[in-house]
């Protein structure tokens, strides 16, 4: 099952069940996901979803920091809820050490030996990863190997 079924089908258990955080959520996702097919005028597949889903995530803990600022744990707490509800449609995330093994042979694959190659590397990397990672990790570990 595709990630928008999954959603769609986790929006109407939300409606049956009373979890207003949940459908608010999962309604906003799917709100994004149409604006950005109406945008494109194209139907948006799997890694696509996964890269809308992650900038969703993204922007709430950057919320939640915000939120932090200005003191207003109600609005932590809620944030933190959603990226809950959120996470639960994305992929299993890489480990530490299956990410380090997957630049590795991105690096070794492109031939790089400087920070200059790092554009080709993070375009073997990230088609491996494949949403499992946060691109700036990815980005991370890149630069990391490849100035050591």
């Amino acid at each position: 099952m595709d990630i928008k079924t999954q959603l769609n089908e986790s929006m109407k258990d939300a409606l049956r069940s009373g979890d207003v955080l949940r459908k608010n959520t999962v309604r906003m996702v799917l709100a994004a996901i149409k604006q950005a097919e109406v945008d494109k005028q194209i139907t948006l597949e799997d890694m696509a979803v996964i890269a809308l889903l992650q900038k969703e995530i993204k922007n709430r803990k950057e919320a939640i920091d915000e939120a932090k600022t200005a003191s207003r744990d109600d609005l932590v707490d809620e944030n933190e809820a959603e990226i809950v509800v959120l996470e639960v449609f994305l992929p299993e995330a890489l480990s530490a050490n299956e990410l380090r093994e997957i630049v590795t042979v991105a690096i070794s694959e492109v031939s790089a030996t400087s920070v200059t190659d790092m554009g080709a590397v993070m375009k073997v990397a990230q088609a491996k990863v494949a949403g499992r990672a946060p691109g700036g990790d990815v980005s991370a570990l890149v630069k990391e190997l490849l100035n050591s």
